[in-house]
């Protein structure tokens, strides 16, 4: 069973962790081109948030959303504030 996991330390510290030790080697001579990638995916946040942004807006604009104080179930009539 040991083995099985050195292997798996193995695996990750040989192989699959060489994009990283890249990174970090790239950060002594530029922090930019280093972070790049966390660039990449604050881009990708931003367009995720923004497209989310908009389809709210459109279903607001068609009147879809149900705005009423008892939209809700947990505010309904069973509810125990009745």
């Amino acid at each position: 069973m040991k083995d099985f996991f050195q292997g798996i330390a193995s695996l990750f510290e040989d192989f699959l962790f060489i994009p990283l030790d890249a990174l970090r080697a790239l950060q002594e001579d530029s922090w930019w081109a280093a972070n790049g990638l966390n660039f990449v995916f604050v881009l990708i946040a931003f367009a995720a948030f923004f497209y989310w942004m908009k389809q709210l807006k459109k279903f607001d604009d068609r009147g879809e959303e149900n705005k009423s104080v008892i939209a809700h179930s947990y505010l309904g009539k069973n509810s125990d504030l009745d």
